[in-house]
């Protein structure tokens, strides 16, 4: 007999709609039609517009992180000295004697493509509004930025827009950016990456949170008023890119750096009373976010009167109002009777304030206008029961080795110069020098170095270190090794210039979610993540999500670039730059018997050979943290004149690179001068240099450690050496490596 036919599935019935909402409309909002019925169910009828256009922003992927926070769950996010970590505006640490320091990083990716100056502008005013909202200073901004190859037709103009608008916001604001990264390769020709990262401090003990509390209590706006500018941006971040991105340009937001200053010394002063309650900044998604995120933390409702918020544009409905992402503003909740304090502070301050709305005891969003309810929603629905996807993930294949035939054929000189000089391993000096990196005067090591370091007013023996990386290349092979390396790699920057490194913010930039080997590459990066976080103990306590990130099917390279913050006492701090002639040069955390094998994936043999393949190095986490524990010891006991890690180029770029920092040249001895000695690119290495009295010392507190210290070599002239054989002089190295950039944005 034969089986009975399987019972077809009854149909769904169609979910109800009103106010001109169709199944085009649902989804022209980024609402799946599963997503839409449990909309209705929510609600138990059908949503009107305004309503529809909250459910769309608040379930946007940038908003909900619906594809990303079951993994992001897994990461490590505690330690001693964190006071606060993800699911606030910004990660809090301890950094002695009071002070904490606060800090994010934030993603502006999909904005930054369609319209660069404006998208790479109101990234930085967005992230500085998520420090100063906890109440701290802000003390430095970095970014990450990524953009397609050179020849693109695009790319000129989007580095020259975006680099305009990082300095023409920051500078202004009067806030330093001291540090960053710039990558050029194909994969990000349709779809470039934008990451800026603020670093605040405050009092440990006057930290602001974003918790609604007090039924009864005020809701104030403050700010600059709510324009057009921004609607659905959550919405446009949350997809890919197509040929209709042009069309895009309305959803970018416009900043104004100067009312950005007024209102963080506004906030800050206000602060300094015992007027607010709660705070939240209006980013995406703007008072539909802030004003649902409030009042969801502290367990409560709110009513709002939406014709009382400040508006710079005639006949604004409550839809525009609600989804607006207008910069430069606001939301607070007041104890009660500090309304005419507040109200005195922002008019100082030529900024508006407006009492828009009151706490409730509902748990309900319920909004007016002119006296008439237009939405009435349950806010944790919104803010806590977003969906959360378990998407399907394949993980990535292991690539084959490369293929390294002809390494040897090109002659180290000639190598090294196109190497220094190609568009990754150029100085970003024309970039960096558009940017005020020392306003304020406590910058001590400008970009350029392996971190930033920015003393701290309030300790001024004592300095942040501050770094942001991710190699690309490393994860799109393998994401968990390449994730586990970006954070060493941070880890390494921090711990070369003596500090002790603390905590990371990361930026999880991929491509479309819902295709299974991109989330593999998701899931791979938060293992790899996890994994270095753990064994070198840099716990995660901030970050963002930006997914998406795809043009016409095509996505980027997976890139999980991460932000890393340390503490260094100023006076037993390092830099890179060779200091005088005579000193040793050590290689440390290679054995002996190798300088470096490791060719795939390298710059050199994607430069110099033109391939991009095979697996990326691998990372030992236990030799990571015992080498760079050394490390921190010799510069803390004032062994070493100068100190590096080794990245990019392996050795002789890394070597080259303190040459060039300090004008003076080097002689190398090693084993061999073949391609994977001079140009492999092992982790965990470093170069440190010591005066001819403390070499010793070195090797002894090595030979203590049990770690190998080598010696490779000697500073000395006006030129790099490799056994006997005289390379590029210093002046042919500084024209190749501070040449290309300005050459080809003059181009």
């Amino acid at each position: 007999m034969s089986a009975a036919p399987d019972t077809p599935a009854r149909p769904q019935a169609e979910p109800p709609y009103t106010d001109g909402i169709t199944p085009a409309v649902v989804a022209e909002h980024g609402l799946t039609p599963d997503e839409y019925r449990t909309v209705v169910a929510i609600l138990g009828r059908a949503p009107n517009r305004v309503e529809l256009g909250i459910f769309s922003v608040m379930w946007s992927e940038h908003c909900s992180y619906k594809s990303s926070k079951k993994w992001l769950k897994t990461l490590p996010t505690t330690a001693p000295w964190v006071i606060q970590g993800p699911g606030e505006n910004a990660g809090v640490i301890d950094i002695g004697q009071g002070l904490a320091a606060v800090f994010k990083m934030e993603s502006h990716n999909h904005p930054s493509y369609i319209e660069p100056y404006q998208g790479a502008a109101t990234g930085v005013g967005g992230i500085l509004r998520d420090v100063f909202t906890m109440g701290a200073r802000p003390v430095a901004n970095l970014n990450a930025l990524r953009f397609g190859a050179p020849e693109d037709p695009r790319t000129r103009h989007l580095v020259s827009g975006v680099v305009a608008g990082i300095g023409g916001y920051g500078n202004c604001v009067g806030v330093p950016t001291v540090g960053g990264e710039v990558n050029f390769h194909p994969g990000f020709n349709g779809n470039i990456l934008v990451n800026a990262m603020t670093v605040g401090v405050a009092p440990a003990d006057r930290l602001f949170y974003s918790a609604a509390a007090g039924i009864g209590n005020p809701v104030v706006y403050v700010g600059s008023r709510t324009g057009r500018d921004g609607i659905h941006g959550a919405t446009m971040a949350s997809a890919e890119f197509s040929a209709d991105s042009e069309e895009k340009r309305p959803t970018v937001q416009v900043g104004d750096p100067f009312t950005e200053k007024l209102l963080i010394e506004a906030c800050l002063e206000l602060m300094a009373t015992d007027a607010i309650v709660a705070i939240q900044d209006m980013g995406a998604a703007g008072l539909t976010s802030s004003s649902f995120e409030m009042a969801s933390k502290g367990g409560l409702g709110v009513e709002l009167d939406l014709d009382r918020v400040p508006m710079r544009e005639t006949h604004m409905t409550p839809y525009e109002l609600m989804l607006s992402e207008s910069q430069e503003r606001m939301l607070m909740v007041l104890r009660p009777g500090a309304e005419d304090l507040a109200r005195a502070v922002f008019e100082k301050w030529e900024l508006e304030f407006a009492v828009i709305g009151t706490l409730t005891d509902t748990g309900r969003m319920v909004l007016r206008w002119h006296g008439a309810v237009v939405g009435d929603l349950p806010i944790d629905p919104l803010a806590q029961a977003s969906p959360e996807y378990d998407r399907p993930w394949e993980p990535t294949p292991r690539p084959a080795p490369a293929d390294q035939s002809g390494a040897d054929a090109v002659a180290w000189p000639d190598a090294l110069a196109r190497l220094i000089g190609c568009p990754d391993g150029a100085s970003k000096r024309w970039i960096w020098e558009q940017y005020d990196h020392l306003v304020r005067g406590n910058t001590l090591q400008r970009p350029g170095g392996d971190a930033a370091v920015v003393r701290l007013e309030d300790r001024p023996t004592h300095a942040l270190a501050l770094t942001t990386d991710c190699t690309p290349r490393y994860v799109e092979a393998d994401p968990v090794m390449g994730a586990a390396q970006a954070v060493a790699e941070a880890w390494r920057n921090l711990t070369a210039v003596g500090a002790t490194p603390l905590a990371l913010t990361d930026n999880m930039n991929f491509g479309n979610p819902e295709k299974p080997a991109i989330m593999g590459q998701f899931v791979g990066a938060c293992q790899g993540i996890k994994d270095a976080c753990l064994a070198l103990d840099f716990p995660v306590v901030s970050g963002n999500v930006s997914l998406y990130n795809e043009t016409n099917g095509q996505a980027i390279p997976p890139t999980p670039a991460i932000g890393g913050v340390g503490l260094v006492e100023i006076a037993r701090s390092q830099s890179l730059a060779f200091k005088a002639e005579g000193d040793v040069v050590f290689l440390l955390g290679a054995p002996d018997e190798a300088e470096g094998t490791w060719l795939d994936r390298s710059l050199f043999l994607r430069e110099i050979l033109g391939r991009e393949e095979g697996p990326p190095p691998p990372v030992d986490l236990v030799m990571e943290r015992r080498v760079g524990d050394l490390v921190r010891a010799l510069i803390a006991a004032g062994e070493v004149s100068a100190c590096h890690d080794l990245s990019d180029g392996g050795l002789l770029v890394g070597v080259a690179e303190m040459a060039l920092a300090g004008g003076v040249g080097c002689a190398l001895t090693l084993g061999d001068a073949k391609a994977a000695t001079l140009f492999g690119e092992d982790q965990n290495r470093y170069v440190v240099t010591a005066s001819p009295a403390k070499a010793r010392l070195v090797e002894a507190r090595a030979r203590a450690a049990g770690l190998p210290a080598r010696r490779i070599g000697v500073t000395a002239g006006t030129a790099l050496v490799v056994n006997g054989v005289e390379g590029p002089t210093l002046e042919a190295l500084r024209a190749a490596h501070e040449g290309w950039l300005p050459g080809y944005m003059a181009g």
